[in-house]
């Protein structure tokens, strides 16, 4: 029997399912089989990115779903995020094209600003995606060209995506408080999530608040903290302790008869904070669907966690080769 997990309502009517599945770091191989299955277990919300490079076998499974009837295209939210290489006004409808065009799609759901960096363009015939390539004697160098392209320019060719229904919502990702407020102050279509780095070694918890009142959906990545980096040779994740090993969290873990990775999701989504887990396991990706109905976290144990934060950021581009972006500071 297909379970369907609850839904918020954005601020633009829209609903958006509470528990996704996240796109990155599924490999190319098996990326079209565990999305055709997942959907078949249930999910109906898809994170992916440009810069996961796996958007055209996203698209495989998905369509292959849509074919089969198991779904219909209007039953899924399917999102995706403009990568830093776009953000000039002249290549955002290049960059969105080359989505949909790998998706096999005609419209997007949610399409993010995955971060507030613009890199110097690239030509798709050049690198797609291209990462942290910007040139030939970037990668020589190391040193990440950028382009002079304020994020409201780049917001506003979005705009006008939502306005021809390339687009349904648009979201923001890696920003800041006072970057969102500034964002707000030129908008003109509300974006209607902010998606963040979200776990007990890193609460945010004046960004979500914010956010909050301000009707923007948080969505969190990374919620198993540094076990999503660590494959990544990440400093900071190779000396930090897991979550899974934390003495609070498996505590709590152990009182309601659950599994660590649960209770690290349902602290978020019993705020309402929608999450986007993966897992290569049908049975996982099942218990992950259903977190919001199988236990309840206190208020106390809710106050234990959050007690966890040290502001531990794993995803920061002070660190990215070495070039120092104040994103975060």
């Amino acid at each position: 029997m297909t379970y369907l997990a609850p839904t918020v309502t954005l601020n633009n009517g829209s609903e958006m399912p509470l528990v996704g599945l996240g796109c990155w770091k599924i490999p190319n191989e098996v990326c079209a089989e565990q999305v055709y299955e997942a959907i078949k277990l249930g999910y109906r919300l898809f994170d992916g990115a440009q810069d996961y490079a796996n958007e055209k076998e996203v698209g495989q499974g998905i369509n292959r779903a849509i074919k089969e009837g198991i779904v219909k295209r209007e039953d899924l939210v399917v999102v995706s995020k403009l990568w830093n290489s776009f953000h000039h006004p002249d290549n955002v409808r290049t960059a969105v094209e080359r989505t949909l065009n790998d998706l096999q799609l005609d419209y997007l759901d949610l399409f993010y600003i995955h971060f507030p960096l613009a890199f110097k363009f690239v030509p798709l015939d050049e690198k797609y995606p291209p990462g942290f390539y910007t040139g030939k004697d970037n990668f020589a160098k190391e040193i990440i060209e950028e382009e002079p392209v304020p994020i409201l320019d780049t917001y506003r060719a979005l705009e006008k995506l939502v306005d021809e229904g390339l687009i349904k919502s648009l979201g923001i990702s890696n920003f800041s408080g006072a970057l969102i407020q500034d964002l707000l102050r030129g908008a003109r279509i509300k974006p209607v999530a902010l998606q963040i780095e979200h776990h007990p070694y890193l609460v945010q918890d004046r960004l979500i608040t914010y956010a909050q009142k301000v009707g923007l959906q948080v969505v969190a990545y990374s919620s198993f903290g540094p076990l999503s980096f660590v494959e990544l040779n990440n400093e900071k994740a190779l000396h930090t302790k897991t979550l899974f090993e934390n003495d609070t969290i498996k505590a709590i873990a152990q009182k309601h008869n659950v599994t660590p990775s649960h209770v690290l999701l349902k602290w978020s989504t019993q705020r309402g904070i929608a999450v986007i887990p993966k897992s290569s396991k049908k049975e996982r990706l099942l218990e992950n669907l259903k977190i919001e109905e199988t236990f309840t976290l206190s208020d106390e144990e809710i106050k234990e966690i959050n007690g966890l934060d040290q502001g531990l950021r794993f995803n920061d581009p002070w660190d990215w080769l070495g070039n120092e972006f104040p994103t975060f500071i």
